[in-house]
């Protein structure tokens, strides 16, 4: 899907909950949109300074938090980034697959894996809330 395409369906996504996705916010979605690897709030801050030169920490930092809110990025905790969510419109289980050489990260949705972590995980008397897997590795290219 292309970044126009999947910047609608952000922006339907925002008109039917009832928020809007201002400019700033529209500019980080691209900006995660166009790479294929976890980019860092201060470098996605550097990217935005070049149509945005008043941006502050606190600009990414908020535009973050509601893009992260709509589902539409993932964090990706192992390296403090974010990457865009291509499947946003529906919640589902999130596993990360992050090249340690070019770090390119691969999401998977596997049910299996989700469910058996949560069946694990209430034998022990826990109720996951929040889950995504990171498993670090090689990717094809970099093997």
């Amino acid at each position: 899907m292309t970044i126009d395409a999947l910047t609608l369906k952000a922006q339907k996504v925002c008109e039917n909950k009832g928020t809007r996705f201002t400019p700033i916010r529209e500019k980080v979605f691209r900006l995660l949109a166009e790479t294929t690897s976890g980019v860092g709030a201060y470098d996605l801050l550097e990217q935005l300074k070049v149509s945005e030169p008043n941006a502050k920490p606190a600009t990414i930092y908020r535009a973050l938090d509601f893009l992260a809110d709509m589902g539409f990025i993932h964090k990706i905790e192992s390296t403090n980034a974010f990457m865009l969510c291509h499947h946003f419109e529906q919640s589902h289980p999130v596993q990360l697959l992050i090249c340690e050489q070019c770090g390119h990260v691969a999401e998977l949705h596997s049910n299996v894996l989700s469910d058996e972590l949560d069946q694990k995980a209430n034998q022990l008397g826990f109720t996951i809330t929040n889950q995504t897997v990171e498993a670090r590795g090689l990717c094809k290219n970099c093997q």
